[in-house]
């Protein structure tokens, strides 16, 4: 049977026809050129960008990331997708859904093509209709009463309900299309037309002819006449159209399309059964995995089953066309599914040619965790001498280290800001002190895990107790500071937690070598494998998506990364700050000689920190006196560019650029001044506009002091001391795994102590609590009991 196109009506170069062509900022060549859009326009809020895609098809995409590159796309929407959970009619919100998303991506320059299922549902909601009206006029002539009994609705074929439903779905589609003036044509095909190389010409021509037009096709199968599906009838090396599956794989191999979507009701290929106990999604699956695949029924609705999905995907792959299989009914995804997937989210299971040379993310995450419960049941001392063995290898390989750093000094260069790249640059002065880092957190973590917290007697011979553990396994991310990577590792393994370290492609030499480095050092003691070093192309994103292999999330870096890391958690609690937007407030009561020290090592001795000072808050009673003078003077020799708060410039005349927000972190040599009028409006103002990170009075006056140390509520507030102090190393904890400003578990500095957590350990002799009633034998005595020392040697 000939391909048959239904273009309801459409003429594609007359504009009475087609108001919105003159009317929407569209350039569109039907003569050659695709469809470009010449700046941003936005339909229902939603913005429609241009992106330069260009590609030569023969190969498909090597991983996800790559998928934002496609050009040509197929979205193969199942009968799941499309219908009702009635299976009679369809699912209306979620195919808004799909064609704002196909909308969005057509508008940006790619060619989309639809393989759709619906016809029957749709056919068989009206033949539904119509029959039950019909008898319902039939049996109120023939009873003369409106009472009419219960009508028995006949087996509808299925031809049938395809043939009442083509153009009513057909119709659906060119309507919501038209919201987004964007046209859609219907093309029918069967098996036959596959196999005829006249009909096979005319439909890739047909095709061709619609994308060149920047037109929507929406193909299907001709189910009102197509034959039942022959069992194993495929040709060699070409797929036979039993299904839409078939269809679209078919079809992406023809018309030699970059990406196939396939979209489901269920996420992907699992390991076993979904649903079961030990299910697992495939994020990637590779021609010859299909015995890791238990395949179930096919889907409730529609033709082909999961088998026949992989089967249909796997020859277009080798056709040459990537192909992702995903939900497209869940309702927390399906209204972006199609985009998520063609930014390279990690959204159902990607099929790919290409094996990575290593381990996948989710393979690290199970070794970390095993390689951590291994670490735990270690003794403290074997710990502690990884961790010694650890600092001994970064002054041992120090010429190695730093010629791995100077490679990506040498990349970075002019790629990254000063700031940035004076915290990539690693010397022999950083390495020794990291070494002398490392060693105190050997000393102290003796007794880290296992401590007794609290024990309890609860009834005579039932005692309790609270002993620290590991969190389990973390990930950290950090930009642009490879020394962080031993610091954090040390902190891991002193704490018996399995490690996941994500760190920038700027630092990927360093962080190698010191990556290697600490596995040589922990495979003194066969744990090698509990700090991993994600090297694949894995988005942050995506890595914050593994709520069930990552028990706490710890970013090291740019406030941006941490709020994008925030955001981006789903299920997984974060530990860290978004912003270090840190205040010292000089009281009227200040020393001449403390101020201007505190106030150059908080500001100009590494303003890129966290911990720098951002606002200076000065008494009223402060300005035009000497003390100020001196103040302003050495921030003009130290080069510091002062921002004036809103009070402070109304005291001037000729005043500094006026401050844009009280809320900002410069990290460079930028500070906003600020007058206040006493100690709590210091407090109020720090309260309002500062991030709870650190905080400092200067004054020589006890009992001012006291009151801004106690009614401050930031996680660190000092007293005469510089800001700079916030540190784990200057705390005494070693080293630290980032600053804090959360309220729950941990807070400020991140030592040792903020990577435990506890369990409880009851030893009784047959107790039960039947015995604990009130005519029981037993009562309850909670006695507190001693806890046994810590060793603080």
């Amino acid at each position: 049977m000939l391909s048959q196109v239904y273009r309801s009506g459409f003429q594609p170069f007359n504009h009475r026809v087609l108001p919105w062509v003159q009317s929407t900022a569209v350039s569109r060549s039907y003569r050659g050129q695709h469809s470009a859009i010449r700046h941003v326009r936005s339909w229902s809020n939603i913005p429609f960008i241009t992106v330069p895609l260009s590609r030569a098809h023969g190969k498909s995409f090597a991983h996800r990331s790559e998928l934002k590159h496609a050009k040509r796309i197929v979205v193969k929407l199942g009968s799941a997708v499309v219908t009702r959970g009635d299976e009679c009619g369809l699912a209306l919100g979620r195919l808004a859904s799909i064609v704002e998303q196909v909308s969005v991506l057509q508008n940006q320059g790619r060619e989309m093509m639809l393989v759709t299922s619906g016809a029957v549902a749709f056919g068989k909601q009206r033949l539904r209709h119509e029959i039950l009206l019909s008898q319902s006029v039939r049996q109120a002539l023939h009873s003369g009463q409106n009472q009419l009994k219960e009508m028995a609705i006949p087996v509808l074929e299925a031809r049938a309900c395809a043939a009442a439903g083509q153009s009513g779905l057909m119709a659906l589609y060119e309507a919501m299309f038209t919201q987004y003036s964007i046209c859609a044509a219907q093309i029918l095909v069967t098996n036959l037309d596959f196999h005829d190389e006249q009909k096979r010409r005319n439909l890739n021509g047909t095709l061709h002819e619609l994308l060149r037009m920047n037109i929507v096709p929406i193909v299907n199968t001709n189910d009102a006449v197509v034959p039942p599906a022959e069992p194993n009838s495929d040709l060699q090396g070409v797929i036979s159209v039993k299904d839409n599956d078939s269809l679209a794989a078919r079809l992406a191999v023809e018309m030699k399309t970059d990406l196939l979507i396939v979209l489901s009701d269920v996420e992907g290929l699992f390991d076993s059964p979904p649903g079961s106990d030990d299910a697992k999604l495939i994020d990637t699956f590779y021609p010859g995995d299909q015995q890791s695949v238990t395949f179930g029924t096919k889907s409730r609705v529609g033709m082909g089953g999961m088998e026949a999905k992989v089967k249909a995907a796997l020859w277009a792959l080798q056709g040459g066309t990537s192909v992702v299989i995903a939900n497209g009914t869940h309702p927390k995804v399906s209204g972006h599914v199609i985009t998520d997937i063609v930014e390279g989210k990690k959204v159902g299971t990607f099929f790919s040619e290409v094996k990575p040379a290593g381990p996948t993310v989710e393979q690290q995450g199970e070794m970390a965790r095993s390689g951590g419960r291994m670490l735990a049941t270690l003794e403290p001392e074997q710990r502690a001498e990884i961790i010694y063995h650890l600092a001994d290898l970064l002054t041992d390989q120090q010429e190695e280290i730093l010629l791995a750093n100077k490679k990506d000094l040498e990349e970075a260069e002019g790629r990254l800001a000063g700031p940035l790249l004076k915290r990539l640059s690693l010397s022999t002065s950083k390495l020794n002190s990291l070494a002398i880092g490392l060693r105190q957190i050997a000393a102290s973590s003796q007794d880290s895990v296992g401590r007794v917290v609290r024990r309890t007697r609860i009834a005579k011979n039932l005692e309790l107790e609270q002993v620290t553990v590991p969190i389990g396994v973390l990930l950290v991310i950090f930009e642009s500071r490879p020394d962080c990577l031993p610091q954090v590792a040390a902190l891991a393994i002193a704490t018996g937690n399995g490690l996941l370290l994500k760190g920038g492609k700027e630092a990927a030499h360093s962080n190698r070598i010191l990556h290697l480095l600490t596995q040589e050092a922990l495979s003194m003691h066969g744990v090698k494998e509990a700090v991993q070093l994600v090297n694949t192309r894995e988005e942050v994103e995506d890595l914050c998506r593994l709520d069930k292999m990552i028990d706490l999330i710890i970013p090291r870096g740019s406030s941006q990364l941490v709020r994008d890391i925030q955001k981006a958690a789903k299920g997984i609690p974060v530990m860290g700050h978004s912003e270090g937007i840190c205040h010292m407030y000089v009281d009227s009561a200040a020393s001449v000689d403390k101020v201007t020290r505190l106030v150059r090592d908080s500001k100009c001795e590494y303003p890129a920190a966290c911990n720098a000072l951002e606002t200076l808050l000065i008494h009223r009673d402060l300005l035009r006196t000497p003390l100020f003078d001196q103040i302003i003077d050495m921030l003009r020799v130290e080069q510091v560019k002062i921002h004036a708060g809103p009070k402070f410039a109304s005291y001037l005349t000729f005043s500094p650029s006026e401050v844009k927000s009280l809320r900002t972190e410069y990290g460079d040599l930028e500070l906003c001044i600020e007058v206040v009028d006493s100690v709590q409006e210091a407090i109020d103002h720090i309260h309002k506009y500062g991030s709870s990170h650190t905080d400092v009075i200067v004054t020589e006056n006890e009992k001012t002091a006291e009151f801004f140390l106690q009614h401050v509520d930031s996680a660190c507030v000092f007293w005469n001391a510089s800001t700079r102090f916030s540190d784990g190393y200057r705390f005494g904890l070693g080293a630290e795994v980032g600053i804090s400003t959360s309220r729950i578990h941990a807070r400020g500095p991140v030592g040792l102590e903020g990577l435990l957590t506890t369990k409880w350990l009851l030893r009784g002799q047959d107790h039960v609590v039947s015995d604990f009633s009130e005519h029981g034998s037993l009562k309850y005595l909670h006695e507190n009991l001693p806890v046994p020392q810590r060793n603080t040697n």
